[in-house]
């Protein structure tokens, strides 16, 4: 069985979410920031979401991402192929959720983080834990003022609740980001806004 594409996913799990919540979609419009017609195209799996665009419906609907991008099945073994997962970007970061975990009052999101050369990603801080691991290449991660290198195999956690960058150093970077935060806490507010290096 093939997984089905993020922007499918995502046009099921838009209307189910936003029809619980009782939203129009003039109404999620204006609490998200998306013209109506994107929305539209969006709901019927025609749109082509972004980064951006996915961090504003999950916090205009007060959702994890993952709710949004996580297929409604609860199968006993989950396998993701990574070839089947659309690509979520911005302008210096490519990321494709995996998987979404509720460990008791905790959720992790998981997700294949690809870092692209020549531009920063910037954050103003969010709430819960980032936890990152490079697989290649070097990369840049953390307070903008002092962040930390980065190589294959290197771990960092850091508390997200404060401004962070994402760049990458001499090439591209594939690494793990894994997002810690309570379950309480809502979906973490991510402002993605793009800067020079």
């Amino acid at each position: 069985m093939t997984q089905p594409r993020a922007g499918q996913v995502l046009a099921a799990n838009l209307k189910v979410l936003r029809e619980r919540s009782g939203l129009s979609l003039s109404e999620l419009a204006r609490r998200s920031g998306i013209a109506k017609g994107t929305l539209s195209q969006l709901e019927s799996g025609a749109g082509n979401p972004t980064i951006e665009t996915v961090f504003s419906l999950s916090n205009a609907l007060s959702v994890p991402v993952s709710s949004l991008l996580t297929l409604r099945s609860d199968p006993d073994v989950v396998l993701v192929r990574s070839a089947d997962l659309d690509v979520l970007s911005s302008n210096a970061v490519d990321l494709r959720m995996l998987r979404r975990l509720d460990v008791t009052e905790t959720v992790f999101e998981v997700y294949d983080q690809r870092v692209r050369p020549g531009q920063q990603q910037y954050s103003d801080g969010h709430a819960g834990i980032e936890h990152v691991t490079v697989v290649t290449g070097r990369l840049l991660i953390g307070p903008p003022e002092d962040p930390y290198e980065l190589g294959p195999g290197d771990y960092v956690s850091f508390p997200a609740d404060r401004p962070h960058i994402y760049r990458a150093v001499d090439g591209p970077v594939l690494s793990v980001l894994l997002l810690q935060y309570p379950a309480d806490a809502g979906p973490p507010a991510l402002t993605c806004a793009a800067s020079e290096p």
